[in-house]
């Protein structure tokens, strides 16, 4: 790379902006260029920052592990995007990981050479760090605030100004949202949760937005210069770059326009700088007229909503199979432990923990199927219908383009509704799936029921199998530990039923054309998603991994139980077998010594009749 290439790319770059073309000379110098190829790890956790680094050409990921292992994207960066700035202030270490998305070349200047920089050229260094600390300080700001506050927005000071039906208005600059989501900000501060904390939907609605502007090409509407920057813009959503700026409260009034216009705001602006315009030049790029061309909120929000849950649904089912494998490896550890079984919270007959524990994995092995199922339905979507199902300002061809795209763009099998009007009112799908969820959730919280049970004690319950400890239980009581898993699972049902009920109430409060009611329930079944994978990520890794059972206490039980006598049924009859029952509990003696005594059966008959081993299955 030649120098005065170099001194281009760097002016630039954020970094050096304020910089004069000598000023950005002198630091020319000090950069190393190194070629990457892709998926190459150039810093991990932990590791000492080393160098400040500057991309010429590719992609780069940051992402974290959560504690689980999986991999969590946090942001993206392109050419002439820079990361690891706080290396020319210390060398504490990094809290991230960054890798390579494909090839690239990037620019570094080392902590090391930054330093004899700074001794060289002081001032200029001043600068450079002034910048460092203002783009520590906005990135800061953006983790804290997520962009919600709008009177914490204003980071540079400048902004550029908006109108819309209701007037005029300053819009920070450098946000890519515009006047709208503006005062969807000041309308909805109802529950603190932007639509950016939901990427699923995010990524959903620039897919949406990519498929109606490739049918728009389509079909002459669209020139291909603006469609290839909406495109463009909408892959940087995909890939993690723009989700800071989807502010607007999950939870608001107008049947998700705000949401929708947030994101025709933030692509329209993104499309706007590749083109080489401002923000905000709207001539060029329009929110309205260019990115929700041929659709309107009543069938893109909705689309992008089934399409998101259907993704999120992939993922519930991914965690869902794994907390299955889980209790089918507990069943086979426990295949032969014998313990007693119990109806009615009193005892009934043998079986085995592993039976218990195989029981529990094929009963949520069931809901797999049930999920799939109900998710199934959001293929069928509206898009194209518009306002009402009518189609009103869609052209010919439209609605066929458009699901063709959104096809290719998702690998769905997506399908047009056979009645566009019906299909913009009915929110029946919303509704089965959310049954779906409250299903598995019910069947999670009877799971750590009887988990509660089987472990409670440990002197004065059952006893019959310990939790994992994970913290001690009583601010009061030494030595007591709780099963505080298997309760948080319980309080995650109860909410997800609560959810349940906001989406039936929700989808029963739809008046003719139009469901508004649509925002709550997209909250609602996010929610329900987002905490049954967590809480069945946190089940099956700090409660059902590490169960281990009481063997000899199981089996004790088993030997004692006046359950034993239901084997005699066959042979005794049921009369006799009560009377032997009800004199056993009566006098605290066991079955089997009544037997003999009474003389009803051989020592031999009694003890095939009355091993533990043979009644767990039926006889052949």
């Amino acid at each position: 790379m030649q120098k005065t290439e170099i001194i281009r790319f760097l002016k630039r770059i954020e970094l050096f902006r304020g910089l004069s073309e000598e000023e950005v000379k002198k630091i020319s110098i000090f950069p190393t260029i190194q070629n990457y190829d892709s998926n190459f790890i150039l810093f991990k956790e932990n590791m000492p920052r080393k160098a400040l680094y500057l991309i010429y050409k590719g992609e780069v990921e940051l992402f974290k592990k959560t504690t689980y292992g999986e991999e969590k994207r946090l942001a993206y960066f392109r050419e002439y995007d820079f990361f690891s700035e706080g290396a020319l202030l210390d060398d504490y270490p990094h809290s991230t990981n960054a890798r390579t998305v494909d090839k690239s070349v990037i620019l570094k200047i080392s902590t090391e050479d930054f330093l004899k920089f700074l001794e060289q050229y002081p001032d200029i260094a001043r600068k450079i760090l002034s910048s460092v600390s203002r783009v520590i300080s906005r990135r800061m700001r953006q983790t804290t605030t997520r962009v919600v506050d709008a009177a914490a927005q204003y980071i540079s000071g400048r902004t550029r100004s908006e109108h819309d039906l209701l007037g005029d208005r300053e819009v920070p600059y450098e946000f890519y949202y515009g006047i709208q989501t503006l005062r969807a900000l000041e309308n909805f501060n109802i529950s603190g949760v932007p639509i950016a904390h939901y990427p699923s939907l995010i990524d959903a609605l620039a897919l949406v937005k990519m498929a109606a502007a490739k049918a728009n090409y389509d079909v002459g509407l669209l020139d291909k210069k603006i469609t290839d920057a909406i495109i463009e813009a909408c892959k940087d959503i995909l890939n993690g770059r723009l989700h800071v700026h989807f502010v607007v409260d999950v939870i608001q009034g107008g049947a998700g326009t705000s949401t929708n216009m947030n994101a025709n705001e933030v692509i329209a602006n993104r499309a706007l700088e590749i083109l080489g315009h401002e923000k905000g030049e709207y001539k060029y790029c329009h929110p309205n007229n260019h990115v929700n061309l041929s659709q309107s909120t009543n069938d893109a929000y909705p689309t992008a909503l089934k399409i998101a849950l259907i993704n999120s649904n992939t993922k519930l089912i991914e965690v869902l199979s794994e907390l299955i494998a889980s209790f089918k490896s507990k069943a086979e550890e426990f295949a032969d432990l014998i313990k007693m079984g119990r109806t009615q919270l009193q005892d009934a007959v043998p079986m085995t923990l592993g039976q218990e524990f195989n029981a529990y994995a094929e009963t949520l092995g069931e809901e797999i199927d049930r999920l799939k199922q109900n998710a199934a339905l959001f293929l069928e979507v509206n898009m194209g219908g518009t306002a009402i199902g009518t189609g009103i300002n869609a052209p010919e061809g439209y609605t066929r383009s458009v699901i063709r795209h959104l096809r290719d763009l998702t690998g769905l099998e997506i399908v047009s509704a056979a009645n566009l009007v019906e299909a913009t009112q009915d929110t029946g799908a919303f509704v089965m799936y959310s049954s779906a969820l409250k299903r598995l959730a019910i069947k999670l919280s009877k799971i750590a029921n009887d988990l509660r049970l089987l472990s409670s004690g440990p002197r004065a319950g059952l006893n019959e199998i310990n939790l994992p400890p994970m913290q001690p239980g009583s601010s009061i009581m030494p030595g007591k530990v709780n099963p505080v898993i298997p309760e948080v699972v319980n309080q995650i049902a109860y909410r997800v039923i609560g959810n349940d009920l906001s989406v039936t109430m929700a989808a029963e409060a739809g008046q003719l054309e139009l469901n508004v009611m649509e925002p709550v329930i997209a909250q609602s079944l996010f929610s329900s998603i987002e905490i049954l994978k967590n809480g069945m990520t946190t089940f099956m890794h700090r409660c059902i991994d590490g169960i281990t059972a009481n063997k000899e206490i199981m089996r004790n039980m088993v030997e004692q139980s006046i359950g034993l006598v239901t084997a005699l049924n066959p042979v005794l009859g049921y009369e006799t077998c009560t009377d032997l029952a009800r004199e056993a509990l009566k006098e605290g003696r066991g079955i089997y010594e009544l037997v003999l005594e009474k003389k009803l059966l051989s020592r031999k008959e009694l003890d095939n009749l009355l091993l533990p081993e043979n009644m767990i299955k039926a006889r052949s």
